[in-house]
């Protein structure tokens, strides 16, 4: 019976196995028939469809998205900067405002947290907060306006504070005991037990910042300054003008075989996609435990 039940689990671990691996590999099917088609011609892809493996390389995709190689690399360099910092800033003090938040001593913590829920339930609109960054903050054509306007997110607040008061009580009364400060007790203690949630949150923030384009059409007219994910928005939007004219004849002299339309859509794309699958593998080890903060534990 033993070598039996032994046997059948073996059989479900291998079924699984495989039942996951097909999973991850339809998973991964669409951002793999992304780059083969932006390898593409736009001739093939008109004649041939979407095909994982291409049937002449072309690189025309890529070349007109890199016509001028140093606005787009400026504009990469830019995007990284400011969601590593608005990351890194963002996620500090996110900690230092959910940590008082999570412990009961603290005498102004049902305020505080009720001033921040409340904002999560009402802002106040794009024509306010447009007013607020340019007229009165002076953002305007500084790096800073991608990180100060959003530093702290309610909801990854709330979200760490439920993780700190998950944390054993213990560890922190018993620094205490020894002397240590509340400073002390954060940054030596607190922090290296909540790389969970920190990784979590850090993540999206990056992902969310480097995925801002509306910033840069509000508040940037610097072309040192706009970020990545705007400047491809232009460029799509200049092949669909091109389209456009080309249609209604007013743009004769267009050649519309030499520019690029669904293969510069993948290869911008896959120029965006390529940080984020940098980056997540360095907080992976974290990101599902941090995920779960505040999950029912059977």
């Amino acid at each position: 019976m033993g070598m039996g039940k032994k046997k059948r689990e073996i059989v479900f671990q291998i079924f699984l196995t495989i039942v996951f691996a097909i999973l991850c590999l339809l998973i991964l099917f669409p951002f793999l028939l992304m780059v083969g088609v932006s390898f593409s011609s736009e001739a093939d892809l008109s004649q041939y469809g979407y095909r994982l493996i291409p049937v002449h390389v072309s690189l025309s995709a890529y070349g007109y998205v890199f016509a001028n190689p140093k606005s787009v690399l400026n504009a990469y360099g830019v995007t990284f900067l400011f969601s590593v910092l608005a990351m890194v800033a963002s996620t500090f003090f996110m900690a230092l405002l959910a940590y008082p938040l999570s412990k009961k001593a603290f005498i102004a913590r049902r305020q505080i947290s009720f001033y921040i829920y409340f904002t999560m339930l009402f802002s106040g609109g794009l024509v306010p907060t447009y007013i607020l960054i340019t007229q009165y903050l002076k953002l305007t054509d500084t790096i800073w306006v991608y990180i100060i306007p959003t530093l702290i997110s309610p909801w990854y607040v709330f979200m760490m504070r439920t993780f700190f008061q998950e944390l054993p009580p213990a560890i922190a009364e018993s620094a205490k005991i020894d002397g240590a400060s509340e400073f002390t007790i954060f940054f030596r203690l607190i922090i290296p037990m909540s790389k969970p949630v920190i990784a979590a949150v850090a993540l999206f923030m990056f992902l969310g910042k480097w995925n801002d384009w509306m910033t840069s059409m509000l508040y940037i007219n610097k072309e040192s300054l706009i970020s990545l994910q705007y400047l491809l928005q232009r460029i799509m939007n200049e092949i669909e003008m091109l389209q456009q004219m080309s249609e209604s004849g007013s743009g004769a002299l267009v050649d519309l075989s030499k520019i690029p339309s669904e293969t510069a859509r993948m290869a911008m794309a896959v120029i965006v996609a390529g940080p984020a699958l940098v980056v997540f593998p360095f907080f992976q080890k974290y990101f599902v435990k941090g995920l779960t903060v505040g999950s029912v534990k059977g």
